[in-house]
Formats: C-alpha cells, structure tokens, sequence
C-alpha cells in the first residue's frame, strides 16, 4: 500500500492529476459527441461515416512517418532547450511534407477502389485531411511533455473535445452524416491553430544533431507502424463486422458497445502520457524503473478487479443509458471489459517501456503477430457469434500482446543495461 502512495504522489506531482481529469473530461465529451451523432444521425448512414472513419484511423498513427515518436523518445535524451527546439523544428518541417504525401496518396489509391458503401470514397477522402492536424497536435503535445508542461498538456486535451463536441452538435444538426465528417476534421484544425504558437518554436535554427540520422527515422517509422497495427487490432473488428455481416448497422451497433470499454483505456494510457519523459530519462536507473513496474501493476491490478467486479453486477443498466435495443450485447460488453484489463496491467505499461529502450520495433512485431491472430478468428467467429465473435477475439488478443511485451520488455533490457556497463 505505501508503494502505491508514493506512486501516486509522484504522479501527481508530475501534474498527473490535470492529465487524469483533462483526460477524463476529453472521454466523456467524446461520448456525447458520438451520442449525439446517434441521435441526429440515421444508424445506416451513420455506419457509412464510421467505415470510412476506422479506415483512417488506422493511418492517423504514420502520420508525419511517426517523427513525433522519434521526437519525444530522443528529445527526452537530450540535455539543452535549444538541442529540443533543433530537433523540433527538423520534425515539424518533415512531418507536414510527408503528412501532405499521405493526404494526396491516400485521394489517389480511393479514386481506384470500388467500395461496398456508395458513400465511402467520399468521406474518405474528407478525412484524410485529418492528417496534417493531427501530426501538429501529436507534435504539440510531445513538446509540451518534454518540458514537463503536463498542465499545458491537459489543457490541449480539453479543448480538442470542446471543439469537437460544439462541432460535431452543430454541423451533425444542420449537415447530418456530412456535418459529422466535417466535424471530425475542423476540430483539430482549430485546436492546433490555437496552440501552435503556445510551443515558442524557434525557426531560426539550422543546426542539424548528431541523433537525427537513419536510426532516428527508423525508430519514428517502426513506433509509427506499430500504433497503426495496433489500431487496426481495434479497428479490424469494425471492418470484418461490416465486410462478413453485410449490414452498417451491426457496425453501429459494435462501434457504441465497445465505447465504454475501449475509452477506459485511456487510464493507462495517461499514466504513460505523464510519466513516460520521466522514466525514459531514467531509463538506465535499473532500480528505478523495477520500482516503478511493481508500483505500477500492483495499482492497476487493483483497478481492473474493481472494473471487473462492478461491470458484471451492473453491466445491463450501463448498456442501457447507451441504448436499451443493447442490452442483447451485454455479454458482448462484459468480454471487452474483461479484455482491457489485460492492457491495464501489462499492454500499457510494457508496451511504452520498449519504446523507452528504443525498441519500437518489437512492439511492431507483436502487434503484428496479434493482427494475423485477429483476422483469422474474426473469419472463423463472427459469421458463427456474430459481434460477440468479434469481442471475444479481441480480448484475448489484449492479453496475448500484453504478457508477450512483458516477457520482451524484460529479455532485451537486461542486454540494454549489459551495454551501460
């Protein structure tokens, strides 16, 4: 129990505590922004949008080739502010060149693809153009993490979601499923204007480091693919749904079922947002890291049996608030719920500790093996169980990749240290 409170007081002296509840409020304006998309917006219509949106999703991550990954790992190597401003304005200028590549590319590719929905060469490429801001905000925010500006960091968080939420109202109202895509984009366009200016980025710097080489590249398109194969572990389920059941609105309906428990991800996920700078800095310190792994999985054990517990007495009632036609899902919900907390305890944490090490590439790899896992019980399941069949591959998967990125993390960071020595 000590340990616990000294975890948490460590990250809360970090400004963990504005992260959690920026994050916490982001979720929660993000769910009414797809609640309110349900209700001003017809489910086939809908579904439409979110195919095509999911198909994004999967390339937001290789937006600006990853950079944004190699910036905030190396970055966090570096000693001086002006060695960080070198190497941020190095990312920013080929990021939005190759973000910019992405946008025309992926225009192209859809103009010779004969899709299943009428409707989704157009959205598309609409929201393509979610790459560029999205690459600026990723940009921001690792900025504002590498000087340790996690207030600053929450603020950005929230007023994404304001925008997104105020936009997604307004435009689903007048525009509906069109007003919805257009929402999906103006939102962070909005955002990374505000807050551009907020980094003092200076442009008057032309000296190149010694980091940014081969390597430095490497690492950004390696952590980059792994976020898009482990998205498209997320987002896979929602392709097959719509690809082997033939009907948007089982996409819709899998889509809003899985909200609650894919968005109680975002607990891990903050604490790596807040701490990740910090252990990487300390990544050689063996006694520190061991300390914060015991720290960390103890707390989130605890979280999970809580989760766990409260869902199976109260899943029926939760699924409920969503929708009563859900309730039939809600062994649908309960596996998903059963399946985050395998990322809870191991995925989140493990995961982000190769990247410490600069071992993006492993996580590639898992995620990889997962996602060849994933499509072949999703073939076998879901025409047997339908969504349920779906649910249960995916949660199975969570635990997979989480125990293997432990059981890595563990293997190459013994050599790691070997070398320090």
């Amino acid at each position: 129990m000590k340990l616990i409170k000294s975890f948490i007081q460590n990250f809360l002296k970090r400004k963990g505590g504005h992260v959690f509840f920026a994050t916490i409020i982001s979720r929660v304006l993000s769910f009414l922004a797809a609640l309110f998309a349900l209700k001003l917006i017809p489910n086939k219509e809908l579904g439409e949008v979110l195919f095509a949106y999911n198909i994004i999703l999967f390339v937001l991550p290789v937006s600006g080739l990853g950079l944004h990954q190699s910036f905030i790992r190396y970055g966090a190597l570096l000693n001086t502010p002006n060695e960080k401003n070198n190497l941020l304005v190095y990312v920013l200028k080929k990021g939005v060149l190759v973000s910019a590549f992405l946008i025309l590319l992926i225009s192209i590719i859809s103009y010779f693809i004969n899709f299943q929905f009428p409707k989704t060469k157009l959205y598309l490429v609409l929201l393509s153009f979610l790459i560029i801001p999205a690459f600026l905000l990723e940009l921001i925010k690792a900025q504002l993490r590498l000087n340790h500006n996690n207030k600053k960091f929450a603020y950005v968080e929230i007023i994404q979601s304001i925008l997104l939420v105020t936009t997604v109202v307004i435009l689903s109202y007048f525009f509906e499923e069109l007003g919805y895509a257009l929402a999906l984009v103006i939102a962070p366009i909005l955002t990374s204007i505000l807050f551009i200016n907020k980094i003092n980025i200076n442009f008057k710097v032309h000296e190149k480091l010694a980091i940014i080489n081969l390597k430095f590249w490497k690492y950004g398109f390696f952590a980059s693919l792994s976020n898009v194969v482990t998205q498209l572990l997320f987002v896979i389920d929602i392709l097959l749904i719509g690809y082997l059941m033939m009907n948007t609105e089982m996409v819709t309906n899998y889509r809003y079922v899985s909200i609650i428990p894919f968005s109680l991800l975002f607990l891990p996920r903050v604490f790596m947002a807040t701490d990740f700078v910090a252990f990487t800095e300390k990544i050689y310190d063996k006694l520190y890291i061991y300390k914060y792994i015991k720290s960390y999985m103890l707390l989130f054990f605890g979280i999970s049996i809580g989760l766990l517990l409260f869902s199976f007495f109260f899943g029926k009632k939760i699924i409920y608030l969503l929708d009563p036609n859900f309730i039939i899902y809600t062994d649908t919900f309960l596996i998903l719920m059963l399946g985050v907390t395998g990322i809870f305890i191991f995925r989140g944490l493990f995961g982000n500790l190769l990247s410490s090490i600069g071992k993006a590439h492993i996580n590639y790899y898992i995620a990889t093996i997962a996602l060849l896992f994933n499509v072949l019980s999703n073939y076998y399941l879901i025409p047997k169980l339908g969504i349920k069949g779906a649910a249960i591959t995916s949660s199975i998967l969570m635990w997979f990749t989480g125990i293997l990125s432990a059981i890595w993390f563990y293997s190459l960071y013994k050599k790691v240290l070997l070398k320090q020595e």
